[in-house]
């Protein structure tokens, strides 16, 4: 009886947290793993770039989220760039994979500046397992199935010092769960905007330090900011902190003893209530970089 009341608290978080609209992961190391919400990053590193993440979040609670991240970008020529981004996010009995190819184009604004314009274009498959529950209960008496196409778009202003980035990943709203019966419960994917931008400021030839922000809107959910500050020594270790406010603060490492591999990893404890009911989140990313020969 204990373990069936667990997950229906736990079911019960889950639907609260899908009707929030809150329903995109969020990442700690999301500065080196842009293109997975912003398709104009494809390309725009000069290099063919492929990047593995994973992220634990709540440590420690069970049915927790879990996500592993994909993302493979390429420059094809001089102006345009191709990728391909794969999302995959569980949550108690909710499994939800979006996949997504990515197209940007580069226009030149001057000789240090340029605009990247980037298009996504993929769908979610969204799957949530009620019978295995084990409920007697109409509402958990047939799993749901679902794949939701969808479009996205972004863009991205690289100079030699700053960056500014713009996009919405997902632009249409889709139905992620509908139930007719004796209970009716919707929850509904609602668009995604980011806005962040970034510089970096050169304290010797040795030491640079970096302060972005990225900011997520989300119709019907509290505003989401996050503020980082990070600091480069002879560009191979890179430590820091990012604060989202009202939720979280993480602590960020990043090396590059490779030329063509990068290893990061972030910590991030809970600030709000929640917190005080889990062990923090985890993150690994693992960067490589295919060298031009």
């Amino acid at each position: 009886m204990s373990n069936i009341k667990s997950h229906i608290v736990l079911l019960l978080s889950f639907i609260s947290m899908t009707l929030s609209a809150q329903q995109d992961p969020s990442f700690s190391l999301y500065h080196h793993n842009m293109g997975i919400v912003n398709p104009a990053y494809a390309g725009a590193g000069e290099q063919m770039e492929l990047n593995l993440g994973f992220r634990s979040q709540w440590a420690g609670i069970e049915g927790s989220p879990q996500t592993q991240s994909f993302n493979f970008s390429t420059p094809i020529n001089d102006r345009i760039g191709l990728g391909i981004s794969v999302v995959n996010d569980k949550v108690f009995v909710l499994k939800e994979t979006d996949i997504y190819a990515d197209f940007s184009y580069k226009l030149p604004i001057n000789i240090e500046t340029d605009l990247f314009l980037g298009l996504k274009a993929g769908g979610s498959m969204i799957n949530i397992d009620l019978i295995s529950l084990g409920i007697n209960d109409p509402l958990f008496s047939e799993d749901v199935n679902k794949f939701n196409p969808n479009l996205g778009m972004g863009a991205y202003l690289k100079g030699e010092k700053y960056f500014v980035n713009i996009s919405v990943p997902a632009l249409l709203s889709s139905k992620r769960y509908e139930k007719e019966g004796v209970l009716v419960t919707k929850a509904t994917d609602k668009a995604h905007f980011y806005m962040g931008a970034g510089y970096q400021f050169s304290f010797s030839e040795s030491v640079d330090f970096t302060a972005s922000t990225l900011t997520r809107i989300v119709e019907g959910a509290p505003l989401s900011i996050d503020i980082t500050g990070l600091v480069a020594i002879q560009e191979k270790t890179e430590i820091g902190i990012s604060y989202r406010f009202n939720e979280s603060i993480s602590a960020i490492a990043m090396f590059k003893y490779l030329d063509w591999f990068q290893f990061g990893y972030a910590y991030e404890h809970t600030t709000s209530p929640v917190g005080d009911y889990n062990n923090g989140s985890h993150e690994l990313l693992l960067k490589i970089m295919f060298l031009k020969k």
